[in-house]
């Protein structure tokens, strides 16, 4: 058993909470709700469960001004999950971390197959192909493959938990929305759409989500766990609030590898910001949240969203915006973690905005000539005048941290 493997079980070594989180009503096929996505909620921490007994697990609080009906208790049948031989595409296999680089390594895994749906807790038929071989089975989820360990992280549509695959024993995170505030907020649209990007998303510094199900009330989401928790709280641990610039390079170098990946396919974030950046096993960054994120091959977007303070002036005065709206968000998020705030920060929303209008900051005498150069390369008004994701890679200040690796 790796070492990896050993720490994930010790996670569920220690004294299991009372409580029991139950699916209430039978699994159904998830295609049946549209919706829009959500900001996953930010994991961190260690699980604790028990192995030696069964499983006590924590209990779902029923949704909010709901009353909790009392269901006769449905029995689950449980899916086999094949485990494939070859060492080179085992499922839930937790990714190699990156190099300091950022740069992606080749991931010799396949995300966990399934369907990400439910039916009941039975498993789609095989069927035989014209060559007699049977065609490879989807995987059908339901709330009795996982014990479920503490929460992560709690939100205003759902929570997040530790939790961990039963019969591989993976350690994952479980996002639970509910479905009656997702649809009450009008978000079953979002909520859908962060599902069909991130799930289809292979890369080092992108947080995996490896499949989803739902049942009666609830949407469950399995999604990667990243026990560094967030870069905000990270950040908010180091003295003055800030990185050192060797440090912050790294992480810059990280995002941009990612970014890099996304608008390749045609995928802008819109909402970059510590909040929404997780650390993994070895401290790798991942982008976490893709509830603002959108796919738009050709056209622009006139959406207001994200936090203030990172929104690009185009996106404040509602015009239309492309993918270069991440360039400006990774100036806002490098000017934060080299000086310890955001460069718009203000005391009421009319100043921020009339900051980021005039493109208003203030650089300090500590932070070095060629980070002031990078970030004011990227915090320019006019989108089509920031500097490339591409030359950021290759800007002298990454260079002189990060080096050619």
């Amino acid at each position: 058993m790796s070492q990896l493997n050993k720490e994930n079980r010790k996670l569920f070594l220690q004294p299991p909470v009372n409580g029991k989180l139950q699916a209430s009503g039978s699994a159904t096929t998830t295609g049946t709700f549209t919706s829009r996505s959500l900001k996953p909620i930010n994991p961190s921490g260690s699980g604790a469960a028990s192995e030696s007994k069964p499983q006590n697990v924590f209990k779902l609080p029923p949704p909010p001004s709901a009353a909790v009906k009392k269901e006769q208790p449905k029995t689950f049948t449980k899916p086999q999950i094949s485990v494939p031989q070859s060492k080179e595409d085992p499922q839930f296999k937790v990714p190699t971390a990156p190099s300091v680089t950022g740069k992606p390594r080749s991931e010799g895994q396949k995300p966990i197959t399934g369907s990400s749906t439910a039916t009941q807790g039975q498993q789609q038929q095989q069927s035989a192909t014209s060559t007699g071989a049977p065609n490879k089975e989807k995987k059908s989820w339901t709330l009795s493959n996982f014990d479920i360990g503490r929460p992560l992280g709690r939100g205003k549509f759902g929570n997040v938990y530790l939790a961990r695959e039963k019969e591989t024993k993976y350690v994952i995170a479980l996002k639970v929305l509910f479905k009656k505030e997702v649809h009450a907020q009008g978000i079953e649209h979002q909520v859908r759409r962060e599902i069909e990007i991130q799930s289809h998303l292979r890369h080092p510094n992108i947080l995996r989500m490896y499949g989803y199900f739902h049942d009666e009330t609830r949407i469950y989401l399995i999604l990667e766990y990243a026990p560094g928790g967030t870069l905000f709280s990270k950040l908010q641990t180091q003295p003055g609030n800030k990185f050192p610039e060797e440090q912050c390079a790294v992480y810059v170098n990280m995002l941009v590898s990612a970014l890099i990946y996304l608008h390749e396919r045609n995928v802008i974030h819109r909402d970059i910001k510590p909040e929404n950046l997780l650390l993994g096993h070895g401290g790798e960054l991942k982008i976490a949240d893709f509830g603002w994120s959108v796919h738009e091959p050709t056209s622009t977007r006139t959406t207001l969203c994200g936090t203030l303070d990172y929104l690009s002036p185009e996106m404040v005065q509602g015009h239309p915006h492309t993918k270069n709206v991440d360039l400006w968000s990774l100036g806002v998020l490098a000017y934060e973690l080299l000086v310890g705030r955001a460069p718009f920060h203000a005391t009421s929303y009319d100043e921020t905005y009339n900051k980021i209008m005039k493109v208003r900051y203030v650089i300090p005498p500590e932070m070095s000539r060629p980070a002031a150069h990078l970030i004011s390369r990227l915090l320019v008004r006019q989108p089509e005048q920031r500097i490339p994701l591409e030359q950021v890679a290759n800007h002298p200040w990454i260079k002189l941290h990060v080096g050619s690796k």
